[in-house]
């Protein structure tokens, strides 16, 4: 083998792991939970209103569902470029669950801003008088392996909350 032969192929090597980092830094630091052998829900969160801020992804049992301090875990990430945003969230075991998703566009951190949006697993409706879901109406069965969940956020525009698209 020449040296120009090592030198490509370790250049090749170098550029694919350039190339897969990032796939597996946007499932944030649960990520190894939405691998083979692991059990975790992997979210797939689109329809941002702006590329901005941060994403809080939330993990709910029933008795806490949205209740402050009554999440199981929580993954917070800064908002990709682009794309559907893949947040993988590990899961204690085999159950019912809800997943919340909150993007702060300015991520100030603050609750409350009209700007900031948000969804639910299941993609229930919302409105400015329905803005906490039943835990009925947006509870996934999550197993062993990983459970695969699409999440549109929702924003306000005038008196309406809805997506962007």
């Amino acid at each position: 083998m020449t040296k120009f032969t090592v030198k490509a192929a370790g250049l090749a090597c170098a550029v694919g792991a350039l190339v897969a980092t990032p796939a597996l830094a946007q499932l944030g630091s649960d990520a190894r939970h939405c691998r083979p052998g692991g059990t975790g829900v992997l979210v797939n969160i689109e329809g941002f209103k702006a590329r901005t801020g941060s994403i809080r992804v939330a993990l709910y049992g029933s008795t806490n569902f949205l209740r402050r301090g009554g999440t199981l875990r929580k993954v917070n990430m800064r908002v990709t470029p682009g794309g559907i945003m893949g947040v993988c969230i590990a899961v204690p075991s085999a159950g019912r669950y809800a997943v919340a998703v909150r993007h702060d566009v300015d991520g100030d951190n603050a609750s409350g801003d009209w700007s900031d949006g948000g969804g639910f697993s299941r993609n229930p409706r919302v409105s400015l008088t329905n803005l906490r879901p039943r835990f009925e109406n947006v509870a996934i069965d999550a197993g062993r392996g990983v459970t695969r969940v699409r999440v549109v956020l929702n924003y306000r525009f005038g008196l309406s909350i809805r997506p962007v698209g």
